[in-house]
């Protein structure tokens, strides 16, 4: 059988980074601690430079479900209204949950989720940091590459989502 998986090279790499950088939402996948199922959701997401960050409500069953375990999935990746949406990019993240501090991310958040100031400050609503594990990449059809976390930052010389790189 033939190995489909490419190897990683620095334009998969930035692919893989525009991907995050510019992904605003996403696909949640978690498990469902009542049924032992899979369960997927859409939501907002952020970009630290090494997490991918979640601002839910803890009123959700994804946030009960990530708190009842923390290994989650992430799909990111936008396909246009044309062509087949297949052959568009898109990244899966194979991430660990962990609780972040709100306040340290509220600037960039609310600059990437405008409208999140409307219930940025509800107490219900807190941050996930998604510590990146594995990222398959699709990168459209015959374009598959397995990354890792270093990968992220492989090259760069400043954060993607620093001041220098908004």
């Amino acid at each position: 059988m033939t190995n489909l998986i490419r190897p990683t090279d620095d334009d998969a790499r930035q692919l893989a980074r525009n991907l995050l950088i510019n992904a605003r939402h996403g696909a949640l996948g978690v498990i469902d601690p009542e049924t032992g199922g899979p369960v997927v959701t859409r939501v907002a997401i952020g970009w630290d430079g090494t997490a991918a960050l979640l601002l839910v409500s803890s009123l959700s069953g994804h946030t009960t479900a990530i708190r009842a375990s923390p290994a989650t999935s992430l799909l990111v990746g936008q396909p246009s209204l044309w062509g087949d949406p297949l052959t568009h990019p898109r990244r899966t993240l194979l991430p660990t949950a962990e609780k972040t501090d709100e306040a340290a991310h509220r600037a960039r958040w609310q600059a990437d989720h405008p409208k999140s100031g409307l219930y940025f400050d509800f107490a219900d609503f807190l941050m996930f940091s998604h510590v990146v594990c594995v990222a398959p990449l699709n990168g459209g059809f015959g374009n598959a590459f397995r990354l890792g976390p270093q990968d992220l930052t492989h090259g760069l010389t400043t954060s993607p989502r620093s001041p220098a790189n908004p």
